[in-house]
């Protein structure tokens, strides 16, 4: 599917199985971050999330945590929740359905050693956004909730302007959104000038950030 900043009605009607937003009426929204944890970046990231007092959901990459597996502890002891991303990275859509569920079980054997004493994650959140039917029925079966988003910051996106990134939250927030962005190298630019001015302006507004369960 191609990415909108604020995905389509038409398409979160068609994939009704997939979770786009979790409406409520108590102005909250969930801010979500993809690719990591990487050094410096998740950190960062971590250290805006505790000045604001928000929590978020970090849908983090296997290899990356096997890497980086302090930085993944802190993730959790700072109260955020964790999701899937596959081992890799892996496009659903050029990807085989036994390969794909591989990648997927490589990255939650790791989770699981990784999580200690903590509750398994059972959230799962496909690369690019790109997944099959039947392997999104396959993971549905093994007990994951496939988590999409309603506004996608585009903070990956190096020829847009941190300005622009900030545009595409601000201007289309509401009660119930999933928020994008990412906690990569890529993404650095857009987001150190971003999520500050995003948390703020939560805030300011009333809303409460919560992590996805």
């Amino acid at each position: 599917m191609s990415l909108w900043v604020k995905t389509n009605r038409f398409i979160k009607t068609v994939f009704p199985k997939y979770i786009w937003e979790i409406p409520n009426h108590e102005k909250k929204v969930f801010l979500t971050f993809d690719d990591g944890p990487i050094p410096e970046v998740t950190e960062w990231t971590l250290a805006q999330l505790k000045k604001h007092n928000a929590k978020a959901t970090f849908f983090c990459i296997g290899h990356n945590i096997q890497k980086h597996p302090e930085i993944f502890k802190t993730v959790i002891d700072d109260g955020h929740s964790i999701g899937n991303h596959t081992f890799n990275h892996l496009k659903g859509w050029e990807t085989s359905l036994e390969d794909y569920i591989e990648n997927t079980k490589k990255c939650s054997e790791i989770i699981t050693n990784c999580q200690l004493n903590t509750e398994h994650s059972q959230l799962f959140r496909p690369p690019y956004g790109k997944i099959k039917p039947a392997q999104a029925t396959a993971l549905r079966k093994q007990g994951y909730k496939i988590i999409m988003w309603d506004i996608i910051s585009m903070d990956f996106d190096q020829t847009i302007s941190p300005e622009k990134c900030l545009d595409n939250v601000l201007k289309n927030i509401e009660s119930g959104s999933i928020i994008v962005f990412h906690d990569s190298v890529k993404a650095w630019k857009n987001l150190e000038y971003a999520l500050p001015k995003t948390l703020a302006f939560l805030k300011e507004k009333g809303f409460v950030c919560e992590k996805i369960d």
